[in-house]
């Protein structure tokens, strides 16, 4: 199994070698990166340029390792049991299988996404580190043992929010994707918008990094929000005279696609304020 570029996702070298290193050292994937510059979507690719299935769990703020795993409802069992209910004497009708255990079981190999990993709380990883090493736990309320029939491959994200133990990292290959060149983006924007016309691309693009670089911007855009921007450029037929900028108008076009707080968009109109000021 090789991951490479696909017709919709452009990998750079050094992702497709991570790729590809994790799968040989069978550990999981610990991808970091600005938000936008495509982690999830990268398992997503892993997945189907692979032909594998593909197993998602989001992680939110309360999400806890266990709900991984399984969850027993002890609460409609105990009401059902009130109800005298006959499925109380099976407990196996109050266990609620989690997605490690969906990929554990799964007949054929999957690709294991853990979306965010970051922001639960930080024990989170701790709590999985037996599970993802071994690729098996055990359920109490059974007895019985989980094994992967076919060990996933296995895929987390951090948008870099709060450290990550160093038991948990020491046990991934670990990979940060950088935000990409210009050369690497446009071959990215001409996967989403092949038709769009050199001279507009060129000047978008240059426009796009010079926001991206201006000091004291709070929140740099990201890739999906540039493709977010080419999409409404082509949409209103814009050409790349209408993208000129001037001291009267520092900010963008449709810049609410790129620029998203308004500490920086006051930034933008501060500039604009003081190449007006400087040219008097």
């Amino acid at each position: 199994m090789s991951f490479s570029s696909t017709t919709t996702y452009i990998a750079p070298p050094d992702l497709t070698v991570a790729v590809n290193a994790a799968v040989t050292l069978e550990r999981p994937l610990l991808v970091k990166g600005e938000p936008g510059t495509g982690k999830t979507e990268l398992a997503r690719q892993v997945a189907t340029h692979l032909g594998l299935e593909f197993v998602e769990w989001n992680i939110k703020s309360t999400t806890r390792a266990q709900q991984g795993l399984y969850e027993y409802d002890a609460v409609s069992r105990l009401r059902d049991s009130q109800l005298g209910d006959p499925r109380v004497e099976d407990v196996k009708h109050y266990i609620k299988r989690g997605k490690l255990w969906q990929a554990f079981t799964s007949d054929a190999r999957v690709v294991l996404l853990i979306d965010e990993v970051d922001k639960a709380d930080i024990e989170f990883p701790n709590d999985l580190l037996q599970e993802l090493d071994r690729m098996e736990f055990h359920v109490y309320e059974t007895g019985e043992t989980i094994r992967a029939k076919h060990r996933p491959i296995v895929i987390i994200t951090s948008n870099n929010e709060k450290e990550l133990p160093d038991a948990f990292l020491r046990r991934c290959f670990f990979h940060y994707i950088r935000f990409p060149d210009a050369q690497t983006l446009k071959q990215i924007v001409s996967v989403h918008f092949p038709d769009i016309k050199e001279r507009l691309l060129t000047t978008a693009l240059t426009q796009f990094y010079e926001i991206r670089d201006t000091p004291g911007l709070k929140k740099k855009p990201s890739t999906s929000e540039v493709l977010d921007w080419l999409k409404l450029l082509l949409a209103e037929d814009l050409t790349p005279e209408d993208l000129a900028r001037d001291g009267a108008n520092a900010l963008p076009k449709l810049h609410g696609a790129l620029l998203k707080n308004e500490q920086d968009v006051a930034l933008f109109e501060r500039l604009a304020f003081m190449a007006r000021r400087d040219g008097r």
